[in-house]
């Protein structure tokens, strides 16, 4: 409900001052009424006879309240702003590279085999499909994030004047002041008619997480949503991240007969019955890795790490080398004519899989805040991020091409990398090596931060303003359901794809879409609220009519609902 109260104001509001006035010295009124003054010139306000232009309370949280509009979220977005820094600033072309790394990763090696089983065609159109929706969303928190600083910048000189003005009262007339503030706030609105426009309000300078952007926009309910939705997400994210490291060992370093320094041939089928060294199959091989790696980098979960800038370019380089080599030597073999793969125009039985392995291929929206906000100059911001999916899409594409065509489809393994472990495709030793090691050394890294990362939404989601957790809670509890889950899901599968697969289209469904879609949707109808009808959010989204909204919740629903019906009509037929 918008409420606005007449333009002399409320009169017990005025009977309650009168009787304080009685009481108080002419010097502390004088004072009093000469801060008023200023602060409605300084905030562009009309004098006291005459109404405001306009008058709007902020609508948060699903709610808006007739007493005091700004008092319900004043506090939290101060907290929001204490760790919004950007950090160091970079070119928009850097962040394009950061950008390009962050989306193309684990996922990307997994796509070629879903590309196989479902068909190039369908796998082309659908990948399409799938980038230019990912770019919409994209664009959406993009929106958002510039609403949610508009917020943050805002809220920030509304408290620096109200410190300014309890800098300079006494305690004689406290009371006064703050019936005073409590009049100001009824009778004015919270942007002034002058700075209702102001372009520099949504400029991205503050790093605001998605989290935070929930907290803003979204009732308590959602809020929690939110937190279920990346949570699953990232319980998903680390059991791919600990069934893969052990999985791209155990097939590094097993074979069927025992010492094969060649790796997987093309007609061989492994099982984890099979053998690998002496009496131990490879199943109990891939499970001392996996302990190992757990015992390695699980104890980070424990604690804060950090990934250094040096980390990043060195995985960043090994990313680029690996996936340069795959597709020249893939291409070499297809152009000696060695290419064995015949690939189907179409088969929907694989859809599934690919539907999920693209929705995690294509999957930044919950980085965005961390990389979006140090870019330096923000100018033409939405055409740089369409050009990093264009670039992106042609690597995909060059990528899963090249694999389906070089390789036969029940060939093609989980993690592409290992299809080059073969002495009959790479004959140099080292570079085998480096291909079936590459998840290993990158994988790694990324563990532990994600582990951190969801520790701390953990915390997050179950924090309560003013409380503090117990050490073995803080410390113990949190990281042991952080870390336990997604390691048990590990010991009982590695297929990578069906991991990645349920893991995209359920949770990835949520954070690429649906999160997205509703966080634009409340930030635009909050903007209007607060800042009136005719503000223009510079960093708004070229879809920016409700009908986008509309198609990308409508989308995310059918995509539930046929992943949904594919696994029972799957499971059924088992």
């Amino acid at each position: 409900m918008i409420w606005s109260p007449s333009p002399g104001g409320h009169p017990a509001v005025h009977r309650a001052v009168r009787s304080r006035d009685a009481e108080v010295s002419p010097e502390a009124l004088r004072a009093r009424d000469r801060r008023t003054e200023v602060g409605r010139l300084s905030a562009g306000l009309p004098h006291p006879g005459v109404p405001p232009k306009a008058e709007v309370c902020l609508f948060v949280l699903g709610s808006c309240s007739r007493r005091r509009p700004l008092r319900r979220t004043t506090r939290r977005l101060e907290m929001a702003g204490d760790i919004t820094d950007s950090g160091e600033l970079y070119s928009p072309y850097v962040g394009q590279v950061y950008m390009f790394n962050l989306i193309v990763g684990t996922g990307a090696l997994t796509m070629p085999k879903a590309f196989a089983t479902a068909g190039w065609l369908v796998s082309l159109l659908l990948l399409l499909f799938l980038g230019f929706m990912s770019f919409v969303t994209t664009t959406f928190v993009i929106e958002a994030m510039a609403a949610a600083n508009a917020q943050l910048h805002w809220k920030r000189m509304e408290s620096h004047k109200e410190e300014e003005d309890d800098d300079s009262s006494t305690a004689s007339d406290s009371d006064v002041l703050a019936q005073d503030s409590y009049e100001r706030a009824e009778r004015r609105p919270i942007l002034s008619v002058q700075r209702r426009g102001s372009p520099g309000l949504f400029e991205i300078t503050d790093r605001v997480e998605m989290g935070q952007m929930a907290s803003m926009f979204f009732s308590k309910v959602g809020v929690n949503l939110f937190y279920f939705c990346i949570i699953i997400y990232l319980y998903g994210d680390l059991a791919i991240y600990a069934a893969a490291v052990p999985f791209s060992l155990m097939q590094v370093t097993c074979s069927a007969t025992g010492n094969d320094s060649c790796g997987v041939e093309a007609d061989t089928k492994y099982n984890d019955t099979d053998q690998c060294w002496g009496p131990l199959r490879r199943g109990d091989a891939y499970r001392i890795y996996l302990a190992a790696f757990t015992v390695f980098l699980g104890p980070f979960t424990f604690f804060d790490v950090q990934k250094t800038k040096y980390l990043q370019l060195l995985t960043s380089l090994m990313r680029w080398v690996a996936f340069a080599i795959m597709i020249v030597l893939a291409l070499v073999r297809i152009g000696h004519g060695r290419g064995e793969g015949r690939p189907p125009l179409a088969d929907f039985s694989g859809l599934r899989n690919l539907f999920g392995v693209c929705v995690y291929s294509f999957m930044c929206q919950h980085s965005l805040p961390s990389l979006i906000t140090p870019v330096s100059s923000k100018r033409h911001l939405t055409r740089l991020v369409f050009l990093d999916y264009v670039l992106i899409l042609a690597f995909y594409g060059l990528l899963c091409f090249t694999a389906i065509f070089c390789f036969r489809g029940d060939s093609l393994l989980d993690m592409y990398t290992l299809n080059f472990a073969r002495c009959d495709v790479v004959g140099l030793a080292a570079v085998r090596f480096f291909l079936g090691l590459f998840p290993v050394f990158t994988i790694s890294t990324n563990f532990p931060i994600i582990a951190v990362t969801l520790r701390n939404n953990w915390k997050a989601l179950f924090y309560r303003e003013g409380g503090t957790y117990p050490w073995v809670v803080d410390r113990v509890v949190f990281p042991t359901i952080t870390l336990v889950p997604p390691v048990l899901v590990a010991f009982c599968t590695h297929d990578l794809e069906s991991l990645v697969g349920i893991t995209g289209a359920y949770a990835g469904t949520g954070i690429q879409y649906v999160i997205p879609a509703f966080l634009v949707y409340h930030c635009r109808r909050d903007t209007q609220l607060a800042f009136g009808h005719g503000t223009l959010n510079k960093h708004r989204s070229p879809f920016r009519h409700t009908f986008w909204v509309g198609f990308v919740l409508l989308w995310a629903f059918s995509c539930f609902l046929f992943v949904t019906a594919n696994i029972v009509l799957s499971e059924t037929k088992l």
